[in-house]
């Protein structure tokens, strides 16, 4: 256990069971699938914020377990889906549930968590954090059919690429904290600054793991290096190197995006490396974590607060 997720422990419990409570059905299939992914683990990031951010802003009330577990919830259905739409078959350094279970029994019981999330969010009865949410899961939506549209494409620019990771990352990391300042009852100024606070941290997440994609160690990442090349996936330490690297270069880059191959792997690292566009992207990834860092200023001091920042160093300092 990291220790921010030691400062939430008692609350990540709890919220722990009420993930394994709601994941009941008359279904044995859909909880089958679903303590599968709930045993795979993760640092379950996003309902840890919510935690954090509902202490941090004195929240003194229970409803921030189920707020999480929302939370959780959305993102699990999202991976389910993410994974049948990439065809992965590792997450975690497990099979996908979609490799063990095909595609059929893993966008379907995705679409369930997602109900099962909504109807949480009626029982809290809060228009604003529905409406936050709401908005969040179309937003994550639009980003998947961006993303798969901008697959194969080296056209794609890094206000493109941007937006998109926004969209599919950024998003749930923003919701998830301007939400628990809203269940807080916090003035706007604090809700705008988690919200921030949560969509930098978000940006920086996607962009380290977008450079670990080709620098990281598959058995530290639990899946396989090289996989968003795979997938023609033109991300930013990709993005750089056609912007920057030789002729030869670009044309190794361009090529593995349109082809979504991965066969040239090794010289493509090595472009990547040469042009300097892992350290280029891990820059951005660090100035995201300051921009995140600055928000908290709004908040007291306090164990939860120090757990936020620790998160936030934490997101570029990590190997996996």
């Amino acid at each position: 256990m990291l220790p921010f997720h030691r400062v939430a422990a008692e609350d990540f419990a709890a919220v722990n069971q009420r993930i394994l409570d709601q994941l009941n059905s008359d279904v044995p299939l859909v909880e089958n699938i679903g303590h599968y992914l709930v045993e795979a683990g993760g640092k379950r990031l996003r309902p840890l914020l919510v935690l954090l951010c509902a202490r941090a802003c004195g929240y003194r009330g229970n409803r921030h377990i189920d707020l999480a577990t929302i939370i959780e919830f959305i993102h699990t259905a999202t991976l389910l889906h993410d994974d049948v739409v990439d065809t992965s078959e590792l997450r975690r350094g497990r099979l996908t549930a979609n490799a063990k279970w095909g595609n059929a029994p893993s966008v379907l019981v995705g679409d369930f968590l997602y109900s099962r999330a909504f109807q949480m969010m009626v029982a809290l009865q809060d228009m604003g954090i529905m409406a936050i949410l709401s908005d969040t899961t179309n937003t994550i939506a639009e980003g998947e059919v961006q993303q798969l549209v901008n697959a194969g494409d080296p056209g794609v620019g890094e206000d493109s690429y941007l937006t998109v990771i926004h969209k599919k990352t950024g998003a749930l990391f923003e919701a998830a904290c301007e939400t628990a300042a809203v269940l807080s009852g916090c003035t706007g100024e604090v809700q705008t600054a988690l919200k921030l606070y949560g969509r930098h941290l978000g940006l920086a997440f996607q962009l380290v793991d977008d450079a670990l994609d080709y620098r990281g160690n598959p058995e530290a990442l639990g899946k396989n290096v090289g996989d968003d090349l795979a997938e023609g996936k033109p991300t930013l330490p990709l993005i750089y190197t056609m912007t920057n690297g030789t002729e030869a270069q670009v044309q190794l880059v361009r090529e593995a995006i349109e082809q979504h191959s991965a066969k040239q792997l090794s010289s493509i690292v090595e472009a990547i490396e040469t042009c300097g566009a892992l350290d280029y992207t891990m820059e951005h990834a660090r100035a995201a974590v300051d921009n995140a860092k600055a928000q908290l200023a709004f908040l007291p001091d306090c164990a939860q607060k120090t757990a936020l920042q620790q998160l936030a160093s934490f997101a570029v300092e990590r190997e996996a």
